[in-house]
């Protein structure tokens, strides 16, 4: 769930992936020292099973700061925090494409295999950007005093925010389940907004995954058909009823009459702001658990 909010959004990702222990970045969470592994070995670390070697993915290690600061050595000038800051900088500038070992490299005037001291793959650094980008979700969500449906939806339009804030994020592979700190603490923001509704966990684990998949589709549609109207020069209104005009000379009334009677009551002719759109579908996407609330016995 995507750059949004303040606390952890300035990039710091955590220590480093690869390479010696003394070549590894130290760990990059404020306040946050390489976690040990509760009556574990001495020596473990968080995710390492007892007879060594850690089944978490180095990117999700990292974004915790689980790994063990080194002991011994000079302080490499290269950090894990300058490598992410660098990639999400050219994907803020010139889309997520833009990113590569060998460009961000570049941009910190450095060798592209000195990168891989701390990121083994372009698929790592993109969930360590992800983790930097989204941030922390608000202090103020859920707002205090609210019910569920205002707390949800304030989640809903803080989430909305991160992504048209950084619309590059649209456009990163999916890893898997949210598993760096950000991202679990937006889930568990939308988790909280939802106590008290009576649902038992499976389903508000479906109703949060409802919810921010219609959060991240009207993003990416809304900010493929601002790249439409931007790549044209023209008012949203005239892309629109241009549209319309073409539409109308292409589709006959007999095989598409409905259609036909869209077009003919204007509605296509006027270009919606994007916020009355999103605020449409989030209210039908609440009614609809509202009432799934109150068949639970649950007040909606």
């Amino acid at each position: 769930m995507a750059d949004g909010g303040s606390g952890r959004g300035d990039g710091r990702a955590g220590a480093g992936t690869g390479g010696p222990a003394a070549d590894r970045e130290p760990a990059g969470r404020p306040g946050t020292r390489a976690a040990r592994e509760p009556g574990g070995r001495p020596g473990s670390r968080v995710g390492e099973p007892a007879g060594g070697g850690s089944f978490l993915p180095p990117a999700i290690e990292a974004s915790w700061g689980v790994r063990e600061r080194p002991s011994k050595g000079p302080r490499p000038s290269l950090t894990l925090d300058r490598i992410v800051g660098a990639a999400v900088s050219l994907a803020s500038a010139e889309g997520l494409d833009a990113v590569s070992m060998g460009r961000v490299a570049k941009e910190l005037g450095v060798s592209t295999m000195s990168l891989y001291r701390y990121v083994s793959a372009k698929s790592e650094l993109y969930v360590l950007m992800q983790e930097a980008a989204t941030g922390a979700p608000p202090d103020h969500l859920p707002p205090p005093g609210a019910d569920w449906r205002e707390a949800l939806a304030a989640w809903a339009w803080a989430m909305r925010e991160v992504y048209h804030r950084n619309l590059w994020l649209l456009r990163v592979p999916v890893a898997g389940p949210p598993a760096t700190p950000n991202m679990v603490a937006w889930w568990e923001k939308a988790l909280v907004a939802l106590e008290g509704t009576g649902l038992d966990e499976g389903a508000v684990l479906s109703v949060t995954l409802l919810v921010a998949g219609y959060v991240k589709n009207e993003a990416v549609l809304t900010a493929d058909l601002a790249a439409v109207v931007a790549a044209s020069d023209d008012p949203p209104e005239q892309v629109m009823a241009r549209y319309a005009r073409t539409l109308r000379r292409l589709a006959s009334p007999e095989e598409y009459p409905a259609v036909t009677r869209i077009l003919d009551s204007g509605a296509l002719d006027v270009a919606d702001a994007p916020e009355d759109e999103f605020r449409f579908g989030l209210d039908r996407i609440l009614d609809g658990v509202a009432v799934l609330v109150a068949g639970r016995g649950a007040t909606p």
